[in-house]
């Protein structure tokens, strides 16, 4: 009787669906791209910029946290862990986003405008810590490796 491996079919089940997911959100870049198109050649022609304005940035912005967001998905599959950062700068664009949408439309009463910028602000105050911890980390584990070669040439001075 075969012994199945469940952390091992763990693995590529985790890395089918985030393929899939990888998958999907490359052709939302590329159908959006396309879209994005559309709508500029559509503002030429028919000459109307303030109209089609908005939906122009929104789409811009849009494209943005998919790149964020795929970007997170390559870094999973290179080092098998999320990275804080990329899922943070998708929040931050996701928030500007909707700021500046909300801004532009005249539709954003100041409650929401503070709560969004408080949000913004702990979002930012997150990003600048996880960069501080992580360059932090890199330090700590160049300094490990110093210190081991270090030990490694003083013994191989001592058996010579």
């Amino acid at each position: 009787m075969k012994r199945i491996d469940y952390r091992n079919l763990f693995e590529r089940v985790i890395g089918v669906v985030f393929s899939v997911i990888l998958i999907i959100i490359t052709l939302g870049i590329i159908i959006g791209v396309l879209q994005l198109l559309y709508t500029l050649g559509d503002m030429v022609v028919h000459q109307e910029l303030g109209k089609n304005y908005l939906k122009l940035i929104s789409e811009v912005l849009t494209l943005f946290i998919l790149i964020e967001l795929s970007r997170s998905l390559v870094e999973y599959f290179n080092t098998k862990r999320l990275r804080m950062t990329f899922i943070v700068d998708a929040a931050i664009v996701f928030v500007l986003r909707e700021i500046m949408i909300k801004l532009f439309e005249h539709k954003i009463t100041p409650e929401e405008l503070y709560a969004l910028s408080a949000l913004l602000l702990v979002m930012s105050l997150l990003r600048i810590g996880s960069f501080w911890i992580f360059q932090r980390e890199q330090g700590m584990r160049r300094h490990v490796t110093e210190e081991r070669r270090s030990r490694e040439l003083a013994k191989a001075a001592e058996a010579d």
